[in-house]
């Protein structure tokens, strides 16, 4: 009896949540392994009991852990664990996937038991067609308040909002408001506080729940709520409802339609993926790689960034124009070819550094009108820091290596102009897109790296033909 203790402890400890996860909360590569291979055996009583404690985002990473062609078959064997909230945690090209072998009833069935928001994202990814099945087969209700969502722009407060939330009447008191939270079902499941409105339905203050716990039933819910509160505007960018939520640390906000009336609210939990996710866009943007997501179709991985180096194409053209207005000096003097690649590349590191601080800096509101000049000023003196110490040390290393101190001059004085151009262009094509109303993210690499290679060629070559080096 003893020995087949032994035998039974290690697979009920293997079966808790954590010894399916790392130290950084991932899932363990041998979990995963041991969960597919009970799929694979027909065994779903054991992959369910492996993973049934696990948190529905956990599961959500699980089924994206596998291939493909073993995704379907995962699904089926977890039937009853793989809720509508772990398809509300899921990539979006790996539920679209499992969304398309499910019926119109079933896809409005999973989307019934969502928030809002959530049965919003499940839904406007769907094919058009697909999609109208969809709402149809839905409550009407439920369908309404999708209809209503999809209806605004995308990634606006409009699609992020919660329609649930508790809002009372500005007269009533506190006892009145708490007998209102004990017996109305079909409020939020999740809420931090509770909106006062005014007969037309205009917020006219917030009470957070423990303000109204502590406060004696007769008290006016006027006398205890904060009247100054955010509002969200139901048209505004996600990207800034997300800084007004990073800005004013918010919990919750409500949001208002043009008329100034209370039509939903959005919670932190929200606003937390949508700051992940601008975060990380704007890095991929910069890059040209689209949205960078692993579970993309090829065919539309290729596509983004294909289009993105056929833009850089021609910049590359006028890179090696400016290259071959002094063939006849390269030609007299080979070296120039060895080094004019260290110039244009250190200039584009250079260029780089200053364009992302730039984009983050537009992106979270640090850099604007009232302060442009004194970006520009800070980054000219950065790169001039940076120029005469990088052009000191590579004039001087290039005077030793090829015995020309005529030669390090120009090296010297070709990386100090190069860093000035890196720092000006870093700078000034960001900011020009952004008043332009274009997404500074996604076209400055392409001007700052333009700038720097063209530059960067005519200044070491200019200096060089000036002087006279291929003489």
């Amino acid at each position: 009896m003893a020995e087949n203790d032994q035998i039974a402890a290690p697979p009920l400890q293997d079966e808790t949540p954590t010894s399916a996860m790392d130290e950084e909360t991932r899932l363990r590569p041998e979990f995963v392994d041991r969960v597919l291979n009970a799929v694979d055996a027909g065994d779903d009583e054991t992959a369910r009991k492996l993973v049934a404690p696990l948190h529905p985002a956990d599961v959500a990473d699980l089924i994206e852990l596998a291939a493909r062609d073993e995704r379907e078959g995962l699904v089926k064997a977890l039937a009853g664990i793989v809720s509508p909230d772990v398809l509300a945690e899921m990539n979006e090209y790996v539920r679209e996937d499992l969304l398309d072998e499910l019926e119109p009833q079933q896809v409005a069935d999973i989307a019934g038991q969502l928030e809002t928001d959530d049965a919003v994202a499940l839904i406007e990814d769907l094919d058009r067609d697909d999609q109208q099945a969809v709402l149809r087969a839905m409550e009407p209700d439920d369908r309404a308040a999708v209809e209503e969502a999809l209806g605004y722009p995308e990634e606006s407060a409009g699609r992020l909002m919660q329609r649930d939330l508790c809002a009372v009447p500005e007269h009533w008191n506190v006892g009145q408001v708490i007998d209102y939270l004990r017996s109305t079902a079909d409020l939020p499941t999740d809420f931090w506080e509770v909106f006062v409105v005014s007969p037309d339905h205009h917020p006219v203050g917030t009470c957070k729940l423990s303000t109204i716990l502590r406060t004696s039933r007769t008290t006016p819910i006027t006398a205890i709520m904060k009247r100054d509160q955010t509002l969200i505007p139901v048209d505004m960018d996600q990207e800034d409802v997300a800084l007004r939520f990073q800005k004013y640390a918010l919990v919750s906000a409500a949001v208002v339609d043009g008329a100034g009336r209370l039509v939903g609210m959005i919670t932190v939990d929200d606003v937390v993926h949508i700051i992940q996710e601008e975060a990380g866009e704007d890095v991929l943007l910069l890059a040209g790689a689209g949205e960078g997501d692993i579970n993309e179709p090829i065919r539309l991985t290729v596509r983004t960034r294909l289009m993105w180096l056929l833009v850089n194409l021609p910049t590359a053209m006028l890179a090696a124009s400016v290259v071959h207005l002094f063939d006849s000096e390269i030609a007299k003097f080979a070296v120039l070819a060895v080094l004019m690649p260290i110039v244009a590349g250190m200039g584009g590191n250079a260029g780089t550094q200053t364009l992302a601080v730039a984009v983050r800096a537009l992106a979270t509101n640090q850099l604007t009108e009232s302060n442009t000049i004194r970006a520009f000023g800070r980054e000219l003196m950065i790169a001039t820091a940076n120029g005469l110490s990088l052009g000191t040390l590579i004039g001087a290393g290039t005077a030793l290596i090829f015995h020309n101190p005529l030669l390090g001059a120009v090296m010297g004085a070709a990386m100090v102009i190069n860093n000035l151009v890196a720092g000006l262009a870093g700078v000034m094509v960001p900011i020009t897109l952004d008043r332009l109303r274009i997404d500074p993210a996604v076209s400055s690499a392409v001007f700052v790296t333009t700038c720097t290679d063209c530059l960067g060629f005519l200044s070491f070559l200019g200096l060089a033909t000036l002087v006279g080096l291929g003489r």
